[in-house]
């Protein structure tokens, strides 16, 4: 038993693998292979999104790895420009096609605003209801099985809890050593909404830490083992990528426990302001 045969329930009942396998910048014509090599080390969830350009090569390396769809599981995500009913269906529609498949596992609002805008004065309340009321409705239609939200804050994630007729089973954010909003792991909580951890290894930001150097030689792994399992042991579902096969591979092998006392001196690590050349994509931009 590895953590790629572990499970999480969502909050309408539906399982999800505990680790996945991300594909943000993965070009369209390079992740079928990532997408391969990973269903080959164990992997069974995917995500990507409408935003990558990817969801056909994702959907072609899914095909290609020979595994029955009840085998998968596979996340996409709504555009964060896209605020109105019609456009999110046909949006899903299109993500299906793109996929080739004939219905997604889970499906979010990738953020609140569009990015030009990212975490800005404007909420868009109303015009996430729209978008929620939209994905609501391929939930009926059997197009999604569960339906979700990704860099909402806490008023953000409210708003959709106190108007909206299903409850998001995920709020998928930013969180790794370094960069974890305690508050918002704290919301989802008192409302059984799984956090999923993206960029668990800072976008590659922390493997020169050395104080995290230090504390994985300690438990015999590679700082991007520690930096999954950190994640974990806070009841996340990380979701590191790679294009490497041996990487994909070491990131899956985190079968081991971090002390409650090492927890809390990764949780308290100073805060990752510098994220190098990443630091122009608005989620790492601090705002």
């Amino acid at each position: 038993m590895t953590i790629l045969n572990e499970q999480y329930t969502l909050n309408n009942g539906v399982k999800i693998p505990k680790l996945g396998f991300g594909t943000w910048l993965i070009d369209n014509d390079e992740v079928a292979t990532a997408v391969q090599q990973a269903a080959q080390i164990g992997y069974r969830h995917f995500d990507t999104a409408q935003a990558y350009g990817n969801e056909q090569g994702v959907g072609a390396g899914l095909k290609a790895t020979g595994l029955s769809r009840d085998e998968l599981f596979v996340t996409t995500k709504v555009q964060a420009e896209f605020k109105d009913v019609v456009t999110v269906k046909k949006s899903i529609d299109e993500s299906l096609q793109k996929l080739d498949l004939d219905y997604v596992d889970l499906v979010l609002i990738h953020a609140p605003e569009p990015w030009a805008e990212f975490h800005g004065k404007n909420h868009y309340f109303e015009e996430n209801l729209a978008v929620w009321r939209a994905m609501e409705d391929a939930l009926k239609e059997g197009k999604i099985r569960a339906i979700g939200v990704s860099n909402f804050l806490q008023t953000d994630l409210a708003n959709i809890l106190e108007n909206g007729s299903v409850k998001p089973a995920v709020n998928q954010l930013l969180t790794h050593i370094g960069n974890t909003s305690f508050d918002l792991l704290e919301q989802a909580k008192q409302h059984d909404i799984l956090v999923e951890a993206y960029s668990p290894v800072a976008h590659g930001e922390i493997l020169q830490n050395e104080q995290i150097q230090r504390m994985a030689h300690k438990y015999q792994v590679s700082v991007p083992q520690l930096a999954i399992r950190y994640c974990l042991e806070l009841g996340t579902l990380p979701l590191p990528k790679s294009v490497n096969s041996a990487h994909i591979a070491n990131n899956a092998a985190v079968d081991f426990k971090i002390s409650a006392a090492d927890m809390m001196i990764l949780k308290e690590l100073p805060q990752v302001i510098d994220y190098g050349h990443s630091s122009d994509f608005p989620v790492f931009s601090g705002k």
